[in-house]
């Protein structure tokens, strides 16, 4: 019988099977002595046993796998940020996007709780990506279905003259958007801690079956609910992940001669480089950081890429140490 591993605690696997119930299972000897660990999101081969539970007897060949999060064959990531409570981190945002990147994953980036945030810095984020990924301003528990009950959300959106909320016909719009682009599709929610991944998560599903967290005001993180990673249904026809969230990590994993192509918008300018082996850092005729000053490249995105950079360099300089 085949079937997907929807979580994994504790050296048990639980698979939903062909027939739509869920097994627990554990792994056959062999994948340790081969080196090889089940993942969240792996199709594989069961035998059920005579007490209900199974054994996973194969693993069919993974499209992807990610290492944090420990989860494969992700077709979306659905990198998830709050516009407040706590403060957006485009640092951490970006890394998320070299590592989706460098697994070829479709990517989305979600700001969530956009009832906290004045519509000019909502569209400040968006500036910044919307010309690369899609952007979807959201807010998972902020506004329900009343609050634009009865407008026309196009409408609503292009008259600022309207008295009811604007920014919850854009954020139920955003929903509406993103619900669409999920249909049919395995993706994987990721942000920092707080950003509200499982409170988005329920209403992809329309219900309550993720507990939901707050932000410490001590620190300004957000506290953990999600504590291992789970594929659910979602009511738009696909499957997403919920994993951990991060609150410091070491999610860049690219080396540095790939970096640079990990940014889509650098695509079209690398060849021009006067140098073949240009960083685009302080190399003379360097077309890309041309491409920044003249505002072709986002200054928000070079920032990163450097940061990123230096990151490597400092990592590799400290491997041996």
């Amino acid at each position: 019988m085949t079937g997907i591993i929807v979580k994994g605690i504790a050296g048990f696997y639980y698979v939903k099977a062909e027939d739509g119930r869920v097994y627990q299972c554990k792994a056959r000897g062999i994948f340790k002595k081969d080196g090889v660990v089940p993942m969240i999101g792996d199709w594989v081969v069961i035998t059920v046993q005579p007490d209900g539970d199974a054994v996973i007897d194969s693993i069919a060949p993974r499209k992807n796998e990610f290492i944090r999060p420990p989860i494969s064959n992700v077709d979306m990531f659905v990198i998830v940020a709050a516009a407040h409570e706590p403060e957006p981190n485009l640092s951490i945002i970006d890394k998320f996007i070299v590592m989706a990147e460098k697994k070829h994953t479709e990517i989305a980036i979600c700001i969530n709780k956009a009832d906290l945030a004045a519509q000019e810095e909502l569209d400040a984020i968006k500036e910044i990506y919307e010309n690369i990924y899609p952007v979807y301003c959201v807010s998972a528990i902020g506004f329900d279905d009343t609050d634009c009950e009865g407008c026309d959300i196009e409408e609503v959106i292009a008259d600022k003259s309207l008295g009811c909320n604007k920014t919850a016909a854009k954020s139920k719009d955003d929903m509406q958007r993103l619900e669409k682009a999920l249909a049919g599709k395995t993706a994987a929610l990721a942000g920092p801690s707080g950003v509200g991944k499982s409170t988005i998560l329920n209403r992809l599903q329309k219900s309550e079956l993720m507990e939901t967290g707050s932000v410490s005001a001590k620190t300004g993180r957000g506290r953990h609910t999600t504590r291992h990673a789970e594929l659910f249904d979602t009511a738009c026809g696909g499957m997403i992940f919920d994993t951990p969230g991060f609150t410091s990590f070491e999610v860049l994993e690219a080396e540095e001669d790939e970096l640079q192509f990990l940014y889509p918008e650098f695509a079209d300018i690398i060849g021009s480089c006067r140098y073949d082996n240009c960083r685009h850092l302080k190399e003379p005729g360097c077309k890309v950081r041309e491409a920044v000053s003249a505002g072709k490249i986002k200054k928000e995105r070079y920032h990163s890429y450097v940061s990123q950079l230096i990151e490597i360099r400092e990592r590799e300089k400290n491997k041996y140490l």
